[in-house]
């Protein structure tokens, strides 16, 4: 029998993760993204990705028609950016300090790294869909990583 939705979200805030901000462009240029804690490396020969997002999305239309993608790693002074794109129903780049990627999309400013990506293969998976994407381009920064666990915002501690 499986695990009742309610249930696998509380057992799963139990696994500490980075916290990104994946973002595109559409056939129009209109910038749209999403906050996304379900990011992971897949292969580095050739380097692969994978990035799932909810079929419920409002911009879940945008990634069925788009080609490529970054991942935006949160830096942990970026939690505002991580709420309002997880946010429904606003403008999420009004005031946001961002630049185009080589690929045209949108890297967010103070974030401690970027992967752009383009996707090569899409993935049913429940409620959402995966994207294995292979990276095209990337850049990593000093500082500290956004974290999330049992439901809420953490900053790294010391290492072991």
């Amino acid at each position: 029998m499986a695990v009742d939705p309610k249930e696998l979200r509380q057992l799963m805030s139990h696994f500490a993760t980075g916290v990104t901000v994946v973002t595109a462009r559409d056939e129009e240029g209109q910038n749209f993204g999403i906050t996304a804690n379900a990011f992971t490396s897949v292969s580095l020969d050739p380097p692969l990705v994978l990035v799932c997002i909810d079929k419920s999305a409002q911009c879940y239309s945008c990634f069925e028609e788009t080609k490529t993608f970054a991942v935006n790693i949160l830096s942990e002074r970026q939690q505002d950016i991580s709420r309002r794109f997880a946010t429904k129903g606003i403008d999420k780049f009004e005031g946001l300090s961002w630049r185009a990627g080589a690929s045209g999309v949108p890297l967010i400013d103070g974030a401690v790294g970027h992967v752009e990506c383009r996707i090569v293969e899409r993935y049913e998976g429940g409620d959402h869909t995966i994207y294995l994407a292979e990276v095209i381009s990337g850049e990593a920064r000093d500082g500290a990583p956004l974290l999330f666990f049992r439901s809420k915002y953490h900053r790294l501690g010391s290492a072991l």
